[in-house]
This record gives C-alpha cells, structure tokens and sequence, in this order.
C-alpha cells in the first residue's frame, strides 16, 4: 500500500528516544524528568506504521514502563485524514526495556497484543513551512479508552501533538467514579525533544 506523505511523516516524528529533561528542570514538582522510546516494529506492514513506545523515569532507566503500541494509518474522512489505533501487550513484563532493545522488540508479533477498541486517536495535520508538519492527535468523540491491567479497569485519556523534533503529550490517567485526572499531564503537556531519530 502507498502511504500518503502525511502518514510517513508522522511515523517518523514520532520515532525516535526523547526526554523532557528542560521541563523536568524548570517545574520538578510538576514533572518528573523522563526518557521515552518509541522505535518502529514490522507489525501490519500492509496498512500502518506501527511503533512499540515506552518510558522510563530516568533515575530508574533500568525499569521501564507503560509499555504499548501504536498503529498509524490512513483515516476513512477529510476531518481525521490520520488515526492511531492504540494496543496492548498481553505480558508486557516479557518486553520490558525493548524500546531500548531491538533484539527483544523483533520477537514481537500481532498475536501478542490486544486491541484496546475505545483507544483510538484522530490525527490532523498542519502544513508548516517547507514540507514540516505538526501533527495533534485527539481522542474521537463518544470513547473512552479502558484496559484491564493486573485485575484492575484502567482509564486513560490519550492525546499528542508531534513536530520534527518535539513531541508533547497529553496522557493521564482517569478516575473512572470521579472523572479526574490522576496522574500524567494533569498540569499541561509533557514537553519531550527528540534526542535520537529511530
């Protein structure tokens, strides 16, 4: 399949190994300082992108966290030309630290994974100068993305917005009772700037 330019630039915006050492340095009370890894997988080569993401604090780089996928492919409508399907894996612990890892990671295979149905993103696209794009990724209207992760139900509001060298997110955890945020980007984005371009 013939992925538009649009879909190709965003894969490629969003690989790479970040941190958000800057924001963690001005606001520590608000932000821990933290490394992300979001490295390309050959997972539905046939429609998508697909990239393996996850963090870590980065006093403790060696336990990384908040393992997942996303899958980027083409919209169905002119309003969400771009849309990120989200998954998870059904034993993260077994790819713990793959983002840093492409041996662990190349033993990854669709059969690994659950879809997470509510957890799926439009992506519209901004055309900068030249042929640079932001990119912002909102939750489509009427879902709400919930998992099951060692007994418990789990909420999360996803978002993002990606340029060429940063990449801000905006998730955080929900109380399901109450509707409040819980942990994330409860006070604003994480700031991260792209340090190595997968």
């Amino acid at each position: 399949m013939n992925f538009s330019p649009q879909l190709i630039a965003l894969g490629e915006y969003l690989a790479g190994e970040f941190d958000n050492r800057e924001q963690a340095i001005a606001e520590p009370v608000w932000y821990v300082h933290l490394r992300l890894w979001q490295r390309p997988v050959n997972l539905f080569p046939e429609d998508s992108i697909t990239l393996f993401a996850e963090q870590a604090n980065i006093i403790n780089l060696d336990r990384p966290y908040r393992q997942r996928i996303m899958r980027l492919s083409q919209g169905s409508d002119s309003d969400a030309p771009l849309k990120v399907q989200y998954y998870m894996l059904q034993n993260p612990e077994a790819f713990q630290g793959a983002g840093d890892n492409s041996t662990l990671l190349n033993t990854l295979s669709p059969d690994l994974l659950d879809l997470l149905p509510g957890c799926i993103l439009k992506v519209n696209c901004e055309t900068l100068a030249g042929d640079r794009y932001k990119f912002t990724a909102t939750p489509l209207p009427q879902t709400r993305c919930t998992f099951t992760y060692l007994g418990n139900t789990v909420e999360v509001s996803l978002g993002f917005e990606a340029t060429q060298a940063e990449f801000y997110s905006y998730d955080k955890g929900i109380n399901s009772v109450t509707g409040q945020a819980t942990w994330g980007a409860i006070m604003g984005p994480y700031r991260y700037t792209k340090r190595n371009q997968y």
